[in-house]
């Protein structure tokens, strides 16, 4: 025994099982303990209350929902409307940020100012300020009434925006959605990773044109099966008494949310894009002027694969802190993940189970989407050291 206490092996080995068996017996204490004070108060623990009815109802959701669905229901609606948000509002807040850090480092004085200002305004103001301006300024439009036509297909009104729409639901569309964000990746992915570099440049063109192909047919395909029975697949919205009928409509408060997270995350985007293409040195923008290229094709093949390629890892890092940022709708009344469910703890009183859950979904949905991204990041690196003159 003493000659195994004398092993530094065995003593590191014991030390960290220790320390491990020290961390699951607090955490069963903790369980233990939590459950006799809820049986004591009278409530029950577990996740049987999931099948339940909630017996309240929502104003947004993408999948058919009623006021006798289900607590699992319910959650997966805030779920799909807090991955729509993101979606959304990271797509424009990309769009936007690389336009932002183009026109920073593009040499021309009032393109620089504007990118400035742009920066300068929605970086320092908070994202919570910002949401409640937006909210503020949508919700005094006018009224259905003396709402705004554009052309008799939309409208614009303080109870939203009106647009022509399918009749399908709206699970489905979400489905073609993700497809178009799959189809816009591999695409990119094609074009930059360096495993496809001995593709000829002809052949790449076609790949990508098979997979905007198959996208089409897919996307005609779903909206097919997803279409409401007995109903045109197309709707265009029309005034009828005090309200627009059929068509979509976009709520103030997705619409308020999806504008401040695209400016807030749109300014930070834009300094990180600044920063890659500031780390491209000026001797492979002169090479590439040396070769002959144009100032289009030196941008597009030289200056914004070498930037993507620098900011990757910070962009990364940025699209999970945005999509986080998707809580703050619980403020204007969005029906997103963290709003369900906080109305569940309130409705149940299943506080720690709900917790649980709303920890688990977030750490689920933001390292899915970190791990894609980071093998988009692998596949893109340069490999080796890279010495820049």
């Amino acid at each position: 025994m003493l000659s195994l206490l004398r092993n530094k092996t065995v003593r590191d080995n014991a030390m960290q099982i220790g320390f491990v068996g020290g961390l699951v017996l607090l955490i069963l204490i903790f369980i233990i303990t939590a459950r006799t004070n809820l049986e004591a108060q009278g409530m029950t623990s577990g996740f049987g209350f999931l099948n339940r009815a909630t017996g309240w109802g929502v104003n947004f959701s993408l999948i058919e929902f009623t006021t006798s669905d289900t607590y699992f229901k319910v959650i997966w609606v805030g779920i799909l409307n807090s991955m729509f948000l993101g979606a959304i509002a990271l797509t424009i807040a990309t769009f936007l940020g690389t336009l932002v850090g183009i026109m920073r480092v593009s040499g021309n004085k009032m393109a620089e100012l504007i990118g400035t200002t742009f920066v300068e305004i929605f970086r320092n103001l908070p994202l919570l300020l910002q949401l409640f301006f937006w909210y503020s300024l949508l919700t005094s439009l006018p009224k259905p009434k003396q709402g705004i036509s554009i052309f008799d297909v939309a409208f614009i009104s303080g109870r939203g925006f009106y647009l022509p729409g399918l009749n399908v639901s709206g699970g489905y569309v979400f489905v073609v959605f993700l497809i178009l964000v799959a189809t816009i990746s591999l695409a990119l992915w094609i074009r930059l990773a360096k495993r496809f570099k001995r593709i000829p440049e002809v052949r790449k063109t076609m790949i990508t044109r098979m997979l905007w192909l198959g996208f089409v047919v897919l996307t005609v395909v779903i909206f097919w099966l997803g279409r409401i029975p007995d109903t045109p697949l197309l709707n265009i919205p029309y005034l009828k008494g005090l309200n627009f009928r059929d068509g979509i409509r976009v709520s103030p408060e997705l619409l308020a949310c999806i504008i401040a997270i695209s400016l807030y995350g749109a300014a930070y985007i834009g300094e990180i894009v600044r920063a890659g293409f500031n780390s491209v040195s000026k001797g492979q923008g002169e090479a590439g002027h040396a070769l002959g290229l144009s100032p289009w094709q030196n941008f597009s093949r030289i200056k914004l694969p070498l930037a993507i390629r620098a900011v990757m890892p910070t962009l990364i890092n940025q699209y999970v802190w945005l999509f986080k940022a998707t809580t703050i709708g619980i403020a204007i009344g969005f029906v997103d993940f963290f709003m369900v469910i906080s109305t569940s703890i309130n409705q149940s009183g299943q506080t720690l189970e709900l917790i649980a859950i709303l920890m688990g979904g977030f750490l689920i949905i933001n390292y899915s989407m970190a791990w894609v991204l980071n093998r988009v990041n692998d596949a893109i690196k340069l490999k080796g050291n890279q010495l820049r003159t």
